[in-house]
């Protein structure tokens, strides 16, 4: 049976509820709904010409059968799966395993939804410490280890240098076999780098789709592979994903929960609002607040609008998360500058819950717990989040979960990854380049040695030097 839909509730943005100074009434909910409907037309005519690749994925089978071919050939042969990606190649990993599969999912066994899942571990980072504590710690297993290294090009540094270190690994203890034997490559279907290496050597491989940029990934298999590999129900996955689809291509602007989401945003962002927090009350979906930050930040900033103008745009993502968030920045959020957007991710029912033990003779004043359980203590605390923050005048949006399941996590990732199309529609802009990405790898790759930067490395090396005058 299929799942309840989430739902985007937008009543404690009113006007109705915090007041004419920073509420949405509804002469402007009018006007928000009129600049709108022309940005669900022109997403929606991007998609027809094909523009938007990423607002297909969930309705091609092609990518999930070979995701699951693939899975399948691992699946008597894989103790610990490891994922070497950066950005968009490794947040939907980490949100989507976080969000449906259990918390100790990678030391208990017996939590796992059979016995041949394997544990996941997903690297987007170069960091030698944490990277050569994990190789210590598979050295000897690497016979039971799978590697899925994600980069459409292959010469992203942080992600080639994963793979070269663990390629001179699996050469070096179980010979020149064992990169088709223990390697994945989602890349480029026809070129690149990584497509080179993975046709010389033999390395099975999945696509990256055309024109679907790293952060729209995460139902394509770039997502996919570690989720499937996992236990966990990709087709339910896409399936949520098909029917949020439905909902928001709609054009009329007050059945559309991306048009909506995204003419608030939009709306706040214009009356001084630059700030959008995110704030799960729920450790599952916890890693979904960094996947969104990334959307967001990369598609929305942005220093040229369509016409080549400079604009300077772009709401900042904040990640929080309820309840630990609470006793560390909500005195700032109800206090400080009201300059943010709160967004509450909310679940009803949760996959299990935990009642709370009687209190001690010596501590009566405990008492109102006991007996209650731990879904209502949290929910009660987003609501008296909520409630605080509306008293203080600051607007706030909720998703609202019956349960989290591949299929409302579905509705979500495509809920978030249209929103962003339609918003940055509104602030016309290029939703879909990160140019401001590319100073910074280029200036590493001067910084390594790479051929052809060597006149950026001069220009790097004033930078680099220290000057001790200014060091204290």
């Amino acid at each position: 049976m299929a799942e309840s839909e989430i739902h985007l509730y937008y009543k404690n943005v009113t006007a109705e509820v915090i007041g004419d100074e920073h509420g949405i009434t509804k002469k402007q909910f009018a006007d928000i709904a009129a600049q709108t409907q022309p940005a669900i037309a022109e997403v929606n005519r991007q998609r027809e010409q094909g523009k938007t690749p990423f607002r297909d994925l969930p309705l091609t089978d092609e990518y999930r059968t070979n995701v699951e071919r693939i899975a399948a050939e691992f699946q008597d042969d894989c103790e610990t799966l490891v994922v070497l990606g950066i950005g968009g190649s490794a947040l939907g990993n980490i949100a989507v395993q976080t969000a449906l599969n259990p918390y100790m999912y990678n030391l208990d066994a017996s939590q796992r939804k059979n016995s041949k899942c394997p544990r996941l571990f997903v690297f987007d980072n170069v960091d030698p410490s944490q990277f050569g504590s994990f190789l210590n710690s598979i050295e000897d297993r690497l016979d039971k280890t799978v590697f899925n290294v994600i980069s459409k090009s292959g010469r992203t540094a942080e992600t080639a240098s994963q793979f070269l270190v663990i390629r001179q690994m699996l050469l070096d203890k179980l010979g020149d076999s064992a990169l088709k034997d223990r390697m994945i490559a989602t890349t480029d279907a026809n070129e690149g780098t990584m497509r080179k290496i993975a046709d010389a050597s033999e390395i099975r491989t999945l696509v990256v789709p055309d024109g679907v940029g790293g952060r729209f990934s995460v139902l394509s298999p770039v997502g996919l592979l570690s989720a499937a590999m996992c236990g966990i129900d990709i087709e339910q996955l896409l399936k949520g994903a098909a029917d949020m689809d439905r909902r928001v291509s709609q054009t009329e602007f007050g059945n559309n929960p991306a048009a909506i989401n995204a003419g608030i945003n939009w709306h706040y962002y214009n009356r001084g609002k630059p700030i959008s927090v995110m704030m799960p009350y729920s450790y599952a979906l916890k890693d979904f607040a960094d996947w969104y930050r990334q959307l967001w930040a990369e598609s929305l900033g942005k220093s040229n609008d369509l016409s080549g103008g400079k604009v300077y745009v772009g709401p900042t993502p904040v990640k929080a998360l309820g309840t630990t968030d609470q006793h560390s920045q909500v005195q700032l959020y109800r206090e400080g500058p009201n300059d943010k957007l709160f967004t509450f991710l909310h679940v009803d029912r949760f996959d299990r819950d935990v009642t709370i033990g009687q209190a001690p003779d010596c501590a009566p004043e405990l008492e109102y717990l006991a007996g209650k359980s731990m879904t209502k203590l949290l929910n009660s605390e987003k609501l008296a989040t909520e409630y605080a923050l509306l008293h203080d005048k600051r607007p706030c949006l909720t998703v609202n979960f019956d349960r989290i399941t591949p299929y409302t996590v579905g509705q979500f990732i495509y809920l978030f990854e249209v929103t962003t199309s339609i918003a940055g529609a509104l602030f016309h802009i290029n939703t879909y380049d990160q140019p401001a990405v590319e100073l910074g790898k280029e200036a590493t790759f001067a910084l390594m040695g790479r051929p052809g930067f060597e006149e950026l490395a001069k220009k790097i090396e004033p930078v680099a030097r220290i000057d001790e005058k200014f060091q204290v």
